[in-house]
């Protein structure tokens, strides 16, 4: 399965999540539902993927974590926040760098619409 089939396929699970839920919640309640329903559709998900910086000749084990990653391929970065900011995309980016992942999603589910909330982002490796 491709990046882009996933994608597809976590988005639709994440307006159903959104659907049944609502804006207003922690974000620790929308990944596990998330990947409750990913899970349901098949898909491997991990949850709270370490993720270590590299710097040099040293590996740092500094606490950083991806939200979830979905088929070993697209990273999750899930937020309940009021709008997205410049370092939220950052912080998804600088992930899937580190961990030389070509796709991420960024979903912010503290909207009224979700299709609001989702930002799609592409490492060029």
């Amino acid at each position: 399965m491709t990046e882009n089939e996933i994608s597809n396929i976590i988005i639709g699970s994440a307006i159903e999540v959104h659907k049944q839920l609502g804006p207003g919640l922690l974000e620790s309640a929308y990944q596990e539902c998330l990947a409750y329903e990913l899970k349901q559709k098949g898909l491997k998900v991990l949850r709270e993927v370490p993720m270590p910086i590299v710097y040099k000749e040293i590996k740092l084990d500094h606490g950083y974590r991806l939200d979830l990653l979905v088929n070993s391929k697209v990273v999750i970065e899930i937020k309940s926040v009021e709008f997205i900011s410049d370092i939220h995309e950052a912080q998804l980016l600088t992930y899937l760098k580190l961990g030389n992942f070509k796709l991420g999603l960024l979903l912010n589910f503290h909207t009224t619409v979700l299709k609001n909330g989702i930002k799609r982002m592409v490492n060029n490796l």
